[in-house]
C-alpha cells in the first residue's frame, strides 16, 4: 500500500491493543499506509517488529508496573528498577523513545504520600533513563469509569511529581481521553503542562471508541493546541474501533493532521 502524506505536525502512532485481532506484523503495514510513525504499547519481545517497515515501536512496556500496583508504594520500587536496568537499554538499542510506568491505586493512601513515593521511586529510576537516552512516561488515567481508585487521575498531581523529579528523561503521557472524564478543559491545561507532557493517547469520550460526530472532544482544535506549543513526541491513538478498524483508524489520522 502507499505511504500517505500529511502536515506532519503531529506524529501519529497507534496503540497495539486497540487491534488485538491483526498481528503486530500488519498493523506495521497499516501504519506505513496511514504514514503513522509507529506502534505504541508494544512488549519487549515486540520492540524490533516495526523496524522492518521503517517505523518504529513509540512506546513500550518495560516493566514499569502495573495499573493497579506501582510507584505509589515503595516495595514496588526494587522490583520496578530491576525490570528498567534490563529493559530500557534493550529500548534504546530499538529505537523506543517512551517506556511506561503507573502511579498505582490509592487504597486508602492519601495522594501526599503517594505523591512523595512516587517522586522517590522516579529519582531512583531517572538516572537510567538520561544514561539511556529513553523516557519514563508516567500515565494519566481517569478513575471514574475505567480505573477506579487509581491515583495519578489529575493532571495537577502528575505536573506537581513531574516538576519534583525535574528530569529530561521523566515525563507525564497525557491520555485526552481519561483527562475529559476527570477534569476537561483540556487546551488550556496541556499548553500550561507542555514542558512535562511527554505523550499522548486519543480516544472518544464516552466509550472510547472513534473519534467521530458521536463523541463530545474537539480533537482538531486539541491537537492543533499540541502542535502549535511545540511538541514534538508522539500522539497515539487508543480507541477501540467499532466499525471497520482501518477506516476509523484512517479518519482518526486524518482528523489530527492539523
Amino acid at each position: 500500500m502507499p505511504q500517505a502524506t500529511g502536515k506532519g505536525r503531529i506524529h501519529q502512532s497507534v496503540c497495539r491493543w486497540c487491534y488485538k485481532d491483526i498481528s503486530v506484523d500488519q498493523l506495521c503495514q497499516w501504519a506505513v499506509s496511514l504514514g503513522l510513525k509507529g506502534v505504541d504499547l508494544l512488549e519487549v519481545d515486540e520492540y524490533e517488529i516495526p523496524r522492518r517497515c521503517g517505523l518504529i515501536c513509540t512506546m513500550g512496556y518495560a516493566g514499569g508496573g502495573t495499573i493497579s500496583d506501582a510507584l505509589n508504594r515503595v516495595e514496588n520500587h526494587g522490583p520496578i528498577e530491576a525490570a528498567f536496568r534490563r529493559n530500557i537499554p534493550i529500548a534504546a538499542n530499538a529505537g523506543v523513545p517512551n517506556v511506561i510506568t503507573f502511579s498505582g491505586n490509592r487504597r486508602g493512601m492519601s495522594d501526599e504520600e503517594g505523591a512523595r513515593n512516587t517522586i522517590l521511586g522516579l529519582n531512583r529510576l531517572k538516572p537510567i533513563a538520561e544514561a539511556n537516552g529513553v523516557t519514563i512516561c508516567l500515565e494519566l488515567l481517569n478513575s471514574r469509569v475505567n480505573h477506579p481508585d487509581y491515583m495519578a487521575d489529575h493532571t495537577a498531581w502528575g505536573a506537581r511529581v513531574m516538576h519534583e523529579v525535574n528530569s529530561p528523561r521523566v515525563k507525564l503521557l497525557y491520555d485526552i481521553y481519561h483527562m475529559q472524564i476527570m477534569e476537561g478543559d483540556l487546551i488550556d491545561t496541556i499548553r500550561q503542562n507542555i514542558g512535562v507532557l511527554g505523550h499522548f493517547h486519543t480516544g472518544g469520550v464516552p466509550g472510547r471508541h472513534e473519534l467521530d460526530a458521536t463523541q463530545e472532544i474537539q480533537y482538531a482544535a486539541v491537537m492543533k493546541a499540541i502542535a502549535d506549543a511545540g511538541f514534538a513526541g508522539y500522539v497515539a491513538h487508543e480507541f477501540l474501533p467499532t466499525g471497520d478498524p482501518l477506516t476509523s483508524l484512517r479518519q482518526a489520522v486524518t482528523l489530527c493532521d492539523v
